[in-house]
């Protein structure tokens, strides 16, 4: 069904594809006036290795998977070739980091090589990661340690099996090249894939250079291609920035019932389509603590796991700011709209996590009682109990299970200090007749066994580094595509860490 030319970046020499290798490109990105971006092709390589190829995703986006682990196609997902139709670019976008202003930031160390239409109809950004210098890079070296790839692989992927709208990883493969951060260090790069990777800082680039026809272009752009129905109303714009803040208040809520912390919640590590994207300092919490923060350039907690709603109501406000040119010609008008979209968050971020926290304790909407969740979580805080395990403990107790079904008491149990609050909670459940079976199974599909525990990526991390050894990365990839299912030869992928495995503190690696 296709056929293209695969192109060599740094020679003349083309390899020929065979049919069904590369859906077709549409690179409307790229089809925007020259501001805003670069054209620029990756940095070549010396000696890339492939490490992995998602060959689920790689279907769904129309790639074969089996051309993708040949030589040819580990340089094509090291940034050696480009397919056909491929337009390579480097985007310019600007961001709050941790509250400060930078009027210019873009893909550092980042290129969009282009756009394809899923299998679903569905349009896809491919960008590889860690792909070298771009104008936007800073005087970094526009490369990725082999570490941080790693932690993006499996962490997203993770998310993506949980239902978390999220960037997603197609491959992986080393360069043979080393990087200087720390520590001399093996590099990677990521075939990263996002429904597109605008960003709320692509919006405040513009606004801030008082650039309204740019504004009004990338406006118009994200209304097309996330936002269609928006285009049928009066207020197109108003009603683009009221489905940016829909989707960010579920994004948040998601997380939050996850235990997951993003770590770096700056405006430009925000998409406009709604998913997680950027998972350097990122993971997800053991005990339960509120105050938790893992990110190691985080000194003050600005994003630490209970200021992530907040932060995420600061942020839209800094693009409703942005917009504030295109939502009326009236300055007063355009702030009212800007503010009256804004204060409609807390009540929508509210309402999905209430409804996701009442989802996990097996509870209706309708009976669900959020004081009991509170004193759940404040009881969890006091015995430092596990976030994730706390939740798929309750599962159990909803119905008998059978010896042969996926109980976890084997390697958890709630303390004796949590009867009181379960009693509670039982004769809630009863306010809402339902099979408990059922229940049970509603309850499985929303708690979830294995998560991407820090000290089981920072363990696939050190095999792969330490000893050039993979497997662990790979079963823990394998592991993780089921996360609801308990099996008892998995235990130790779903239990916590050992005091003397614990990992406090992650980095972005750049």
């Amino acid at each position: 069904m296709y056929l293209y030319s695969l192109v060599a970046t740094h020679t003349t020499e083309h390899w020929k594809m065979s049919p069904r290798t590369s859906p077709a490109f549409d690179n409307s990105y790229a089809r925007l006036p020259g501001r805003f971006y670069t054209r620029q092709q990756p940095v070549p390589v010396s000696a890339p290795g492939l490490i992995r190829v998602n060959h689920a995703l790689a279907a769904q986006l129309g790639f074969d998977a089996g051309f993708l682990e040949t030589e040819a196609g580990v340089e094509l997902i090291a940034g050696n070739l480009m397919p056909e139709g491929a337009d390579p670019i480097a985007t310019v976008y600007a961001g709050h980091q941790f509250g400060g202003w930078n009027p210019q930031l873009g893909d550092g160390r980042a290129i969009l090589i282009g756009e394809i239409i899923d299998n679903n109809g569905l349009r896809h950004d491919i960008q590889l990661k860690g792909s070298g210098r771009t104008p936007y890079s800073r005087g970094g070296d526009g490369r990725a340690p082999l570490g941080p790839v790693l932690r993006e692989y499996i962490v997203s992927e993770a998310m993506a099996v949980l239902g978390v709208p999220t960037s997603r990883a197609l491959a992986a493969a080393t360069t043979g090249e080393m990087v200087m951060r720390e520590d001399r260090l093996p590099g990677a790069i990521l075939t990263r894939v996002a429904q597109s990777h605008i960003r709320i800082g692509s919006l405040q680039f513009f606004a801030a250079k008082k650039d309204t026809k740019a504004l009004a272009v990338l406006a118009d752009h994200v209304i097309q291609r996330h936002f269609p129905q928006a285009a049928q109303v009066d207020h197109p714009v108003r009603a683009m920035l009221d489905g940016v803040i829909a989707r960010q208040a579920d994004l948040i809520a998601q997380w939050q019932s996850l235990g997951f912390i993003h770590g770096v919640m700056n405006t430009d590590n925000m998409l406009l389509s709604g998913e997680t994207i950027d998972y350097g300092p990122c993971a997800f919490m053991d005990e339960y603590d509120p105050a938790t923060v893992f990110s190691s350039i985080d000194q003050g907690g600005r994003y630490a796991y209970r200021n992530q709603p907040h932060i995420a109501h600061w942020n839209l406000s800094m693009l409703a700011q942005a917009l504030l040119p295109l939502l009326a010609d009236d300055p007063d008008k355009a702030l009212a709209s800007g503010q009256a979209a804004i204060d409609a968050y807390p009540d929508l971020f509210q309402a999905a996590y209430q409804r996701r926290m009442h989802e996990k304790l097996g509870l209706s909407n309708e009976t669900g009682e959020a004081q009991l969740v509170q004193d759940l979580l404040e009881l969890m805080q006091q015995e430092k109990t596990d976030f994730t395990l706390t939740f798929r403990r309750l599962s159990d107790l909803v119905a008998p299970r059978t010896a042969a079904d996926n109980d976890i008491g084997s390697v958890f149990e709630l303390p004796d200090s949590f009867t009181p609050w379960l009693q509670r909670w039982r004769k809630e459940l009863l306010k809402s007749p339902q099979d408990e079976s059922a229940r049970q199974a509603a309850m499985d599909a929303v708690n979830p066994v294995y998560i991407a525990r820090n000290h089981l990526v920072a363990e696939a991390i050190d095999a792969a580094i330490i000893q050039q050894n993979f497997e662990p990365f790979h079963r823990l990839v394998d592991i993780l595509l089921q996360p609801f299912k308990f099996k008892h030869e998995h235990g130790r992928y779903a239990t916590p860490p050992l005091p003397e495995q614990i990992v406090r503190q992650t980095f972005c690696g750049t």
